[in-house]
């Protein structure tokens, strides 16, 4: 192969053939019929199996694309540029996510007494939070919470801007104290959820509650993921301070999960809060 056919006389990035596509598609297709059968009682061992497909496809097509990025180069700055687009779109889709459960929440909080709503007072007994429901005190665990998801959103600041300054020791210390938070997040969501005085099919308040708060759990545990792994790339040397669009990918989605937060506790724990659960 000739050096002109080797090197295109253009920045971007035209990707090579790989099976990753198929055989993600492969993967969400069983993962999806095994989730039917499941819950159609036919049988429970396709959810598994679809499930480790899914989590192969995520490991090795993500592998190809740091390969692709560390040691190809790949990933020029104009490619970068498209990488940035496109993680504030994943961003903005994220957004209306959380914006459908807001408004599940307001719909019902805001106008508990609705009659035009057909059962809404039968479900409420006009009044919010609902009859019977003993919420959670806004500041016990979940205001314990919003300060170690702050302070997160604080310390992989610290590593990112020890990254960019050629920081190496601070990067990691940034990210691993961020890796622990976030996993001390989810950990006492979980002892909080233990001790709820409702379950999750306990009429409209409980719903929307653990749908909105659990669907933001979830993206903690991604998040912290997401940030896991680029603690194991910052050891191995992948990050440098000028190209490290995956840990800078990562900083976005986690000050995302921070913000989306701090709107829960306020809307959800605080404005909505009745009767502090008894402990």
């Amino acid at each position: 192969m000739s050096e002109a056919q080797a090197k295109p006389n253009h920045p971007y990035h035209l990707v090579d053939p790989s099976p990753w596509p198929l055989i993600g598609a492969f993967a969400a297709g069983t993962l999806a019929v095994g989730l039917v059968l499941y819950m159609h009682d036919v049988t429970p061992w396709l959810v598994p199996i679809g499930f480790a497909l899914v989590l192969l496809t995520m490991a090795g097509w993500w592998r190809q694309v740091v390969m692709e990025a560390t040691y190809q180069g790949h990933h020029t700055p104009v490619v970068q540029i498209g990488l940035r687009y496109g993680m504030l779109l994943f961003i903005a889709s994220e957004v209306m996510f959380f914006a459908a459960f807001f408004w599940a929440y307001f719909d019902a909080s805001l106008f508990p007494d609705e009659a035009r709503q057909v059962g809404r007072i039968a479900a409420t007994g006009g009044v919010w939070p609902p009859e019977g429901i003993h919420t959670f005190d806004p500041f016990d665990l979940p205001f314990l919470n919003t300060m170690i998801l702050l302070l997160s959103g604080c310390t992989v600041t610290w590593a990112h801007h020890a990254l960019r300054e050629g920081d190496r020791k601070g990067m990691l210390q940034g990210l691993a104290i961020t890796v622990f938070l976030g996993l001390l997040f989810t950990s006492l969501q979980a002892y909080e959820y233990s001790h709820a005085a409702f379950g999750f099919t306990d009429g409209i308040y409980a719903s929307t509650f653990f749908m909105a708060t659990g669907f933001h759990g979830f993206h903690v545990i991604v998040g912290t993921i997401f940030l896991a792994v680029c603690l194991y790339r910052a050891y191995l040397g992948h990050f440098k301070p000028e190209h490290h669009f995956g840990f800078e990918a990562a900083a976005w989605y986690w000050h995302f999960v921070d913000v989306v937060w701090l709107f829960l506790f306020v809307c959800i724990y605080w404005a909505g809060a009745g009767t502090p659960a008894a402990h």
